[in-house]
């Protein structure tokens, strides 16, 4: 197992030379230096028609973008919950003098 990374790209045009260039999957996977279990791999979550993969990629993206804007807005709320309690204090103590 060599762990080497490819681009979502590079598995997408993998799939693609065996779902539309008819090309064995042995075929790729030695022209491309990849292992078959690799090809297969991709092609069952790259293998799915363009637009469906485009949707649900466009669905993760939102996912993560949406969870990152709720982290955010929750540290800010913390900090906006510190910040009433010390003022709040601050308040008490002025009103005694």
């Amino acid at each position: 197992m060599s762990g080497k990374r490819y681009t979502d790209e590079f598995k997408i045009e993998a799939v693609r030379q065996i779902t539309e260039g008819g090309y064995p999957v042995q075929e790729v996977a030695a022209r491309l230096g990849v292992t078959t279990k690799s090809l297969y791999d991709w092609k069952a979550k790259f293998g799915k028609p363009s637009g469906e993969y485009q949707k649900e990629k466009a669905t993760q993206d939102e996912l993560k973008k949406l969870k990152a804007d709720l982290k955010r807005v929750t540290q800010e709320r913390d900090i906006l919950k510190e910040a009433t309690a010390f003022f709040a204090g601050e308040s008490k103590k002025n009103t005694r003098s």
